[in-house]
């Protein structure tokens, strides 16, 4: 714990209203999305960059732990407090500053729901497309940690596309901007591309500057299901060599569409063993030749039923399907391993088919849906930890599966990051020459090992990384 004479010089900073060692708050931000469970010393609520140079000051100078954290829902432990120290919450920097019109610009908070920009920058006829699952409530300093995707990545690219200039606190506290509103910019290091994705653990983002595009005119929406998972990957790449770049390409395995048709009372024909959800946005007059010949494309490719979208409610029908899955998960087990690795999207096939070949031999349902047209899969282990011998199962799954993936040339990690989660697995996919050269960085930056520590990079025991 802290003790009174820190605690005050919290308060002076923030306020007191703002600064909090309760055991109800320290309960409340010691867990994300994981639930996993590390409780901090004390949570601390900026308002402004000010305010994080100086409680980063102080935390250099003594040596206290600092923890980022937006909404608090990653995948991997990325804003846990696994050693105390300060959970530094930035939910009080929720502003968006403005939106350029002229310059198809965004200059926001961390704080900001992505939901709440998406709704702000449409409303003038401009579009936001990263989209994480979790946009209603997932704050865009989040996303930015994280580089966060979606499913309209595979059109639109991900959260790293869209940041054009961030203001940081190092952990030192010192303020600095990099990157800017231009389009091009070459003058020094690129900071801003190193700071996307790095977990929170090279400087706290206080200001997002983002590119929009324009709002696309319309989209459509089609629902296409196949007797294999071969029939649905053939069909990714068909109809991007037919030079069509759908917004989405979601696509379901046999045990997702199992879940679906059993817990959620959808209609599903039952010779559909994969599936695939696939929307074009653009002008609408282009959009009805697009479908079509989207149809024309895969119709060959074992083809069981399709269903195009007519009106807004017949889009959300199909995209209730989707959305379905993880409700459902909870039937098949009690709790659940979710892991969201990316091979190149020919290699889908062999990768679902390795998938189930694990499952098969460690007697555990594993459910597989996610984002064909990057071939980004949400791996969903499902077991029961009442049950001796089911937490084992399940981390003999993961490393199979992320060594599986990394034979077929893919990275255990597309979109979650690595946290503490991944941490242990990151020398099957690096190399130990970038593992040295990556915490050289965090060294450089972060001598004292102040912030976000404990994360990314796996520790051995006794030894931190800027020990290494």
């Amino acid at each position: 714990m802290l003790d009174t004479k820190l605690l005050r010089i919290l308060q002076d900073i923030v306020g007191p209203e703002h600064v909090s060692s309760a055991p109800a708050d320290r309960i409340c931000y010691s867990y994300d999305a994981t639930q996993q469970q590390h409780q901090p010393d004390v949570v601390v609520y900026p308002a402004d960059a000010g305010q994080v140079s100086r409680i980063l000051q102080l935390a250099n100078r003594e040596g206290i732990p600092v923890y980022p954290r937006g909404a608090g829902s990653g995948f991997t432990g990325g804003s846990l407090p696994v050693r105390g120290g300060i959970s530094l919450v930035l939910t009080r920097l929720n502003r968006i500053l403005r939106i350029d019109q002229d310059n198809l610009v965004a200059e926001v908070e961390p704080g900001v729901v992505t939901a709440h920009l998406q709704e702000a920058v449409e409303a003038v006829g401009l579009f936001y497309p990263p989209d994480p699952a979790s946009l209603k409530f997932s704050t865009i300093g989040g996303n930015v940690a994280e580089c966060a995707g979606g499913p309209r990545c595979v059109k639109y690219g991900v959260t790293k596309d869209y940041v054009l200039g961030l203001e940081v606190v190092t952990p030192q506290g010192d303020i600095i901007r990099t990157g800017g509103e231009t389009m091009k910019g070459v003058v020094g290091y690129d900071l801003t591309k190193l700071l996307v994705g790095s977990e929170g653990t090279l400087g706290v983002i206080t200001r997002i500057t983002l590119k929009l595009l324009p709002k696309p005119a319309a989209k459509k929406t089609m629902l296409v299901l196949f007797d294999s998972i071969d029939g649905a990957a053939q069909a990714v790449s068909a109809i991007i060599r037919g030079k069509i770049i759908p917004t989405t390409l979601e696509f379901m395995d046999a045990t997702a569409i199992d879940c679906v048709r059993q817990n959620a009372n959808l209609d599903l024909p039952e010779a559909a063993r994969a599936l695939l959800i696939i929307e074009v946005d653009g002008d609408a007059e282009m959009l009805e030749k697009q479908s079509s010949r989207i149809l024309d494309i895969v119709t060959p490719l074992g083809v069981v039923a399709t269903q195009v979208a007519v009106t807004a409610e017949e889009s959300e029908a199909i995209w209730r399907v989707r959305r379905s899955v993880s409700p459902s998960l909870r039937r098949v087990n009690p709790d659940k391993y979710n892991e969201d690795i990316c091979v190149p999207r020919s290699r889908l096939p062999d990768m679902i088919r390795a998938i189930e070949a694990i499952a098969r031999r460690l007697e555990i349902p594993i459910v597989n849906f996610g984002h064909a047209g990057d071939g980004n899969i949400h791996v969903n282990i499902m077991v029961n930890r009442a049950l001796p011998g089911q937490e084992e199962k399940a981390e003999e799954a993961i490393r199979d599966i992320f060594a599986e993936t990394i034979r077929l040339g893919g990275t255990m990690s597309g979109e979650h990051g690595v946290g503490v989660t991944k941490a242990p697995y990151l020398p099957m996919e690096l190399d130990p020459a970038a593992v040295l050269y990556m915490k050289a960085i965090k060294r450089a930056l972060d001598p004292n090992n102040i912030l976000n520590p404990g994360k990314i990079f796996p520790e051995e025991p006794g030894r931190a990384v800027n020990e290494a």
